[in-house]
């Protein structure tokens, strides 16, 4: 069987290569891992995955991207994906859109930019873990 996906969505190329690399090196082998620079991209890579049967975990969004923001992406994944686990990051979100996204697609947690490996380490396996409780 293969190894779940952890999808981190964000336009900043070097937000997405500092999140792979902290994911390969806090959660190691455990997990698969792709990015995307949108919420567009990111649907393709949903499509993608899930269409040869692959399993998505963990969603890790932006706030603050152009056309469409994490809060609306991450509401919309939950509409046809609610057991994926949602997590937020942001240095701008507004607390509106986060306890809209609380609410409306079980957001199980918001990361400050700068984050630490730890804090986001211990953000995804507390999600997971209270998932399969």
């Amino acid at each position: 069987m293969s190894k779940p996906y952890i999808l981190c969505v964000d336009d900043d190329k070097t937000i997405l290569i500092s999140l792979k690399a902290q994911l390969k090196y806090g959660l190691g082998d455990a997990f698969s891992y792709e990015v995307a620079e949108s919420a567009e991209e990111a649907w393709e890579v949903i499509e993608d995955l899930l269409s040869d049967g692959k399993k998505i975990s963990v969603i890790i969004s932006d706030w603050l991207m152009p056309i469409t923001k994490g809060d609306e992406f991450l509401i919309s994944v939950h509409e046809k994906y609610p057991d994926i686990i949602k997590l937020m990051l942001t240095g701008h979100a507004d607390m509106d859109a986060i306890n809209r996204t609380k609410q409306q697609a079980n957001l199980c947690g918001c990361l400050i930019k700068p984050w630490t490996v730890d804090e986001l380490v211990i953000t995804i396996t507390s999600a997971l873990e209270s998932q399969n409780e």
